[in-house]
């Protein structure tokens, strides 16, 4: 699910030249996890799965609509003897609207 973390205030113009603020909330979202088992050096392993992911349809999405670049978490999966990856973007409520009607939530 997303998170709700900021709003961001910023200085607009309408037609008539007359300044005004627009405020947009940013959410935080996870938009793809994946796990790998026990290896030496998981980031390696994970750094290939990260740029194929990046070339598909959500994932060029996500890096020209995100607000920042997004980020990726390591964690330990004692379930699976490995690491569990996830890939955190922030959006805003616009662009997290339209990832939703495009993919729906990412499945944990």
């Amino acid at each position: 699910m997303h998170k709700y973390i900021k709003s961001i205030i910023t200085k607009e113009r309408d037609e008539n030249n007359i300044s005004y603020d627009k405020i947009s909330s940013i959410y935080r979202i996870n938009v793809f996890n994946f796990r790998i088992g026990d290896v030496e050096n998981p980031d390696l392993y994970a750094d290939k799965t990260i740029r194929e992911w990046q070339q598909s349809d959500q994932g060029k999405f996500i890096m020209e609509n995100a607000v920042q670049t997004p980020r990726w978490h390591r964690s330990l999966d004692p379930y699976f003897y490995g690491y569990k990856y996830d890939l955190i973007a922030e959006f805003e409520e616009k662009k997290l609207a339209e990832f939703y009607l495009r993919w729906g939530p990412v499945k944990k």
